[in-house]
């Protein structure tokens, strides 16, 4: 109810700058009271316990600010990120758009950050309540981007549960070009030799783009089972556009938000028939209740992340698409999440 009443208020502030206040206000509050979940709703994937699947998505808290913060909303995992080996101010702005008429956004932020290294104090000193994933990705100006990949493995591997390998990026010239061909797996295969270090281990996740036809989703499907990838996030935001009301509909960059589920739930399904069940899941897309969270569940998503949902819907939503979660699971007779996934 708060969060309907200042919502007008917020949305008078340019979209960019109403994000950078959020990240300011949640990393200077005070630890919020832990809500004890369900048991049903812990649940382990690529061998890590999760207190629950409902994860933020990188790209919200990319320089890991506010990590305390977020996993205090509710969220069983929190992935900071993208993280490129130098800091870089991305795209020129103005490059975030709100288009409130479709529930969306449009961003061509560029991976604006402020370096892998810069980063990481703040993530060994936050007080986790859940798995902490470090997204990583290449800067715009890399001679050589495998190069930039494995340094950023190589670092997040200090603190991270999950490594998170961003090829799927819209708003960085030639990025989606590592979804294909050699370039694809001599990229995987270094990276998980850059995880495999002596002193740790982590589990390293594959996030990808939803505008791939069948013959790229086939190859990334074995790519990924032959290079020992743990999971996949399906997906990142669309250069699709569907049919849009918004005035800035126009706007170059990735489409996220409610106009994206309906492409979200078909790349899910595609590689779920891929990997053949074979590998856990990450759905991301159009993700705004626990309706349609318990949806993606059931149709093969092991866990579920959201970000734009939460520029309309407010920092309660984790909460609530978790007990949401909780009451779905319970009405329809599972112990577990793992007992749900992939029975729709």
């Amino acid at each position: 109810m708060l969060f309907s009443f200042l919502r007008p208020v917020v949305f008078m502030l340019e979209a960019e700058r109403a994000h950078a206040l959020t990240i300011r206000l949640l990393a200077a509050t005070p630890r919020l009271p832990h809500a004890r979940g369900a048991a049903s709703l812990r649940t382990t994937v690529a061998g890590l316990d999760f207190p629950n699947p409902v994860g933020l998505a990188a790209g919200v808290d990319k320089d890991g600010r506010a990590i305390d913060g977020f996993f205090g909303l509710g969220f069983g995992s929190v992935e900071i990120g993208t993280l490129t080996p130098l800091p870089q101010p991305g795209n020129p702005q103005p490059r975030l758009f709100r288009l409130v008429e479709d529930a969306a956004v449009i961003n061509r932020m560029g991976f604006n950050n402020g370096g892998i290294e810069a980063a990481l104090p703040r993530a060994l000193a936050a007080k986790r309540r859940g798995i902490l994933g470090i997204n990583v990705g290449a800067n715009k100006d890399a001679t050589d981007r495998i190069a930039d990949y494995v340094y950023g493995v190589t670092v997040a591997a200090q603190v991270a549960d999950y490594i998170t390998v961003n090829i799927s990026s819209p708003n960085t010239p030639g990025l989606r070009d590592l979804q294909h061909g050699s370039e694809l797996t001599d990229l995987l295969a270094a990276c998980d030799a850059a995880r495999r270090a002596p002193i740790a281990r982590p589990r390293l996740f594959l996030k990808v783009a939803p505008d791939l036809d069948a013959t790229a989703i086939d190859a990334i499907a074995r790519a990924a089972v032959e290079h020992h990838i743990d999971a996949l996030i399906v997906s990142n935001t669309t250069v699709s556009r569907p049919a849009l009301r918004s005035p800035y509909a126009g706007e170059g960059g990735g489409l996220s938000g409610a106009p994206l589920a309906t492409l979200a739930r078909l790349r899910l399904a595609d590689f779920r028939s891929a990997t053949g069940g074979t590998m856990p899941l990450i759905s991301v897309g159009g993700i705004d209740s626990a309706d349609e969270a318990y949806a993606r569940i059931r149709s093969g998503a092991s866990l579920v992340q959201l970000y734009t949902a939460l520029v309309y819907h407010g920092p309660g939503l984790a909460r609530r698409i978790v007990r949401g979660l909780a009451a779905n699971l319970k009405r329809d007779g599972f112990a577990s999440v793992a007992e749900a996934v992939g029975t729709g």
